[in-house]
Protein backbone atom coordinates (compact mmCIF):
# COMPACT_ATOMS: atom_id res chain seq x y z
CA UNK A 1 0.00 0.00 0.00
CA UNK A 2 1.75 3.74 -0.93
CA UNK A 3 1.59 6.38 1.43
CA UNK A 4 1.20 9.76 0.28
CA UNK A 5 2.21 12.34 2.59
CA UNK A 6 0.59 15.98 2.08
CA UNK A 7 2.83 18.68 2.79
CA UNK A 8 1.16 22.13 3.85
CA UNK A 9 3.09 23.67 1.19
CA UNK A 10 0.68 21.70 -1.11
CA UNK A 11 -1.99 24.03 0.29
CA UNK A 12 0.01 27.31 -0.16
CA UNK A 13 -1.79 29.51 -2.85
CA UNK A 14 0.91 32.29 -4.63
CA UNK A 15 -2.31 33.81 -6.06
CA UNK A 16 -2.40 37.10 -4.43
CA UNK A 17 0.02 39.74 -4.49
CA UNK A 18 1.07 41.71 -1.10
CA UNK A 19 1.59 45.29 -0.67
CA UNK A 20 3.73 46.70 1.96
CA UNK A 21 2.55 50.05 3.66
CA UNK A 22 4.32 52.29 5.79
CA UNK A 23 1.84 55.19 7.24
CA UNK A 24 1.15 56.76 10.72
CA UNK A 25 -2.44 56.92 9.86
CA UNK A 26 -4.77 54.75 12.06
CA UNK A 27 -5.84 51.63 10.72
CA UNK A 28 -9.72 52.81 10.21
CA UNK A 29 -8.39 56.39 8.61
CA UNK A 30 -5.70 54.18 6.08
CA UNK A 31 -9.36 51.53 5.30
CA UNK A 32 -11.37 55.04 4.88
CA UNK A 33 -8.54 55.96 2.29
CA UNK A 34 -8.05 52.70 0.54
CA UNK A 35 -12.07 52.43 0.11
CA UNK A 36 -11.95 56.12 -1.50
CA UNK A 37 -9.06 55.71 -3.62
CA UNK A 38 -9.39 52.11 -4.89
CA UNK A 39 -13.30 52.18 -4.82
CA UNK A 40 -13.20 49.00 -1.73
CA UNK A 41 -15.69 48.07 1.26
CA UNK A 42 -12.85 47.58 3.25
CA UNK A 43 -15.02 46.74 6.75
CA UNK A 44 -13.14 45.88 10.08
CA UNK A 45 -13.12 42.35 10.95
CA UNK A 46 -14.40 41.66 14.62
CA UNK A 47 -11.96 38.81 14.80
CA UNK A 48 -8.16 39.73 15.13
CA UNK A 49 -5.34 37.66 13.29
CA UNK A 50 -4.01 35.68 16.69
CA UNK A 51 -0.39 34.61 16.50
CA UNK A 52 0.86 32.90 19.55
CA UNK A 53 4.66 33.47 21.23
CA UNK A 54 6.40 32.81 24.09
CA UNK A 55 5.13 35.81 25.92
CA UNK A 56 1.65 35.39 24.93
CA UNK A 57 -0.79 35.79 22.24
CA UNK A 58 -0.91 38.66 19.80
CA UNK A 59 -3.40 39.87 17.77
CA UNK A 60 -3.33 42.05 14.74
CA UNK A 61 -6.77 43.88 13.69
CA UNK A 62 -7.67 43.52 10.03
CA UNK A 63 -9.99 44.68 7.48
CA UNK A 64 -11.75 42.72 5.15
CA UNK A 65 -13.74 43.34 1.69
CA UNK A 66 -14.36 40.15 -0.43
CA UNK A 67 -15.45 41.37 -4.06
CA UNK A 68 -17.98 38.96 -4.87
CA UNK A 69 -18.44 40.29 -8.88
CA UNK A 70 -14.68 39.65 -9.34
CA UNK A 71 -14.23 37.00 -7.27
CA UNK A 72 -11.34 39.28 -5.25
CA UNK A 73 -10.54 38.99 -1.87
CA UNK A 74 -8.79 42.27 0.26
CA UNK A 75 -7.39 42.47 3.37
CA UNK A 76 -5.83 45.47 5.29
CA UNK A 77 -3.85 44.06 7.89
CA UNK A 78 -1.65 46.09 10.49
CA UNK A 79 2.02 44.56 10.28
CA UNK A 80 3.00 45.03 14.42
CA UNK A 81 0.88 45.44 17.74
CA UNK A 82 1.78 45.62 20.91
CA UNK A 83 1.50 43.11 24.12
CA UNK A 84 2.19 43.28 27.66
CA UNK A 85 4.21 40.75 29.07
CA UNK A 86 3.76 40.37 33.06
CA UNK A 87 6.85 39.17 34.54
CA UNK A 88 5.78 38.43 38.21
CA UNK A 89 2.05 38.47 40.11
CA UNK A 90 3.32 41.65 41.68
CA UNK A 91 2.29 44.91 40.55
CA UNK A 92 5.75 46.68 41.03
CA UNK A 93 6.89 50.07 38.38
CA UNK A 94 8.73 47.39 36.15
CA UNK A 95 7.65 44.62 36.12
CA UNK A 96 4.85 44.95 33.07
CA UNK A 97 7.07 44.66 29.64
CA UNK A 98 5.80 46.15 26.68
CA UNK A 99 6.62 43.61 23.48
CA UNK A 100 6.66 43.86 19.99
CA UNK A 101 5.18 40.99 17.74
CA UNK A 102 5.79 41.61 13.87
CA UNK A 103 3.29 39.79 11.39
CA UNK A 104 6.37 39.65 9.00
CA UNK A 105 9.39 39.95 10.72
CA UNK A 106 11.42 40.64 7.76
CA UNK A 107 9.36 43.97 7.08
CA UNK A 108 9.43 45.41 10.55
CA UNK A 109 9.58 48.60 8.80
CA UNK A 110 6.02 47.78 7.58
CA UNK A 111 3.44 49.76 9.65
CA UNK A 112 0.65 47.46 7.28
CA UNK A 113 -0.22 44.73 4.98
CA UNK A 114 -2.21 45.03 2.13
CA UNK A 115 -3.21 41.52 0.83
CA UNK A 116 -5.21 41.11 -2.46
CA UNK A 117 -5.95 37.47 -3.27
CA UNK A 118 -7.50 35.98 -6.62
CA UNK A 119 -6.27 38.42 -8.49
CA UNK A 120 -6.15 38.20 -12.38
CA UNK A 121 -3.26 38.27 -14.85
CA UNK A 122 -4.14 42.28 -15.69
CA UNK A 123 -3.92 42.88 -12.45
CA UNK A 124 -1.72 46.61 -12.36
CA UNK A 125 -0.21 46.74 -9.27
CA UNK A 126 2.09 49.78 -9.99
CA UNK A 127 -1.32 52.09 -10.60
CA UNK A 128 -2.63 50.81 -7.27
CA UNK A 129 0.71 51.24 -5.67
CA UNK A 130 0.62 55.10 -7.13
CA UNK A 131 -3.25 55.49 -5.89
CA UNK A 132 -1.80 54.38 -2.48
CA UNK A 133 0.88 56.66 -2.61
CA UNK A 134 -1.50 59.63 -3.30
CA UNK A 135 -2.75 58.98 0.50
CA UNK A 136 -1.82 61.72 2.89
CA UNK A 137 0.77 60.35 5.85
CA UNK A 138 1.40 57.72 3.48
CA UNK A 139 4.81 57.34 3.57
CA UNK A 140 6.14 54.92 0.95
CA UNK A 141 4.44 51.48 -0.33
CA UNK A 142 5.61 48.60 -2.37
CA UNK A 143 4.97 45.45 -3.21
CA UNK A 144 6.47 42.28 -1.14
CA UNK A 145 7.99 39.20 -3.23
CA UNK A 146 6.48 36.62 -1.30
CA UNK A 147 8.40 33.63 -2.65
CA UNK A 148 11.58 34.01 -0.76
CA UNK A 149 9.36 34.88 2.60
CA UNK A 150 9.92 33.09 5.55
CA UNK A 151 7.01 34.19 7.84
CA UNK A 152 4.45 33.26 4.77
CA UNK A 153 2.62 30.77 7.11
CA UNK A 154 1.35 33.89 9.07
CA UNK A 155 -0.62 35.29 5.98
CA UNK A 156 -2.81 32.07 5.93
CA UNK A 157 -5.61 33.31 7.86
Amino acid sequence: MAIHKIQINDFISEDYELIAIHSSLEDYKLAYAINTILETRLIKNESNIEIAISEGKSAFSNYIFDDEESDVQWSLIENKTTIVNSKKKTSQLFDQVDITVFLLPEYKKADYLLKIENIDYDFDEEDMIEKILSIKNVTTAYTIETTNLKSKNNLIF
